[in-house]
């Protein structure tokens, strides 16, 4: 595996680590208060750990498919996730 892969893995995984804690305080918050609101957020970021999940068996899979010239790209959209999904995270548990 190129190490420009293994990077690209690397930040969907942490992505899918920060939905899962994500999933499962909107879970905890569902059987609390039986609001519809929750509900909604899992199924978002359900949708975006399904997107991550896809994105990493790619990075793992078909490396030698992906242009190393889009990689700073590719990269910088990631991260942009992941740190939206912190702040996301921390307001959520505020």
């Amino acid at each position: 595996m190129e190490p420009t892969s293994a990077i690209l893995s690397a930040v969907s995984i942490a992505n899918m680590a920060v939905l899962g804690i994500l999933m499962f305080t909107f879970g905890k918050m569902y059987a609390k208060t039986k609001a519809q609101l929750p509900i909604g957020m899992i199924v978002v970021s359900s949708m975006l750990f399904l997107h991550n999940v896809i994105g990493a068996l790619a990075y793992f899979s078909m490396d030698e498919l992906f242009s190393h010239d889009i990689f700073p790209y590719m990269l910088g959209v990631g991260i942009a996730e992941l740190v939206g999904l912190l702040i996301f995270l921390k307001i959520t548990l505020d």
